[in-house]
């Protein structure tokens, strides 16, 4: 256990063998649909526990709360490193990008706290993964 979830996560992959069935099917001759399928699968996990967590704020659980959150990262960052996305650097091109946003009104998406929501300035340049795809290209 650590202070970086990506590296957490990928000992966990290696441990449970997740690296090593992704790699066999990129290996293996056989239809790569199969990762496709795998992707779709994880999607779905999130969704559940999307579901989950949706529940548990309607049963003001706060313990099932803080669990869903926390599973809805661990799919979200498993997925990325079962696929070989380098984590942390999309996580800095997000985190940069949205860091060069102003804090404005975005009127197509009412924000009824009184908190700032961020816009995109004119100049602005969302985040670029083009080389941080992993095996995604293989797989769709």
């Amino acid at each position: 256990m650590s202070d970086n979830w990506v590296k957490d996560i990928n000992d966990m992959h290696h441990k449970f063998g997740v690296k090593k069935w992704v790699q066999a099917q990129q290996q293996s001759d056989a239809d790569k649909s199969i990762l496709n399928e795998f992707l779709k699968f994880r999607m779905k996990m999130i969704q559940e526990e999307v579901d989950e967590t949706n529940k548990a704020i309607e049963d003001k659980n706060p313990e099932e709360i803080v669990d869903g959150l926390i599973d809805m990262c661990v799919f979200a960052i498993g997925t990325l490193d079962a696929f070989g996305i380098d984590g942390n650097k999309a996580w800095n091109q997000v985190y940069e990008a949205n860091m060069s946003k102003e804090v404005g009104i975005k009127e197509s998406r009412p924000n009824p706290f009184g908190l700032p929501d961020l816009i995109k300035p004119k100049d602005w340049k969302g985040p670029e993964h083009n080389d941080n795809h992993g095996i995604l290209s293989n797989t769709l």
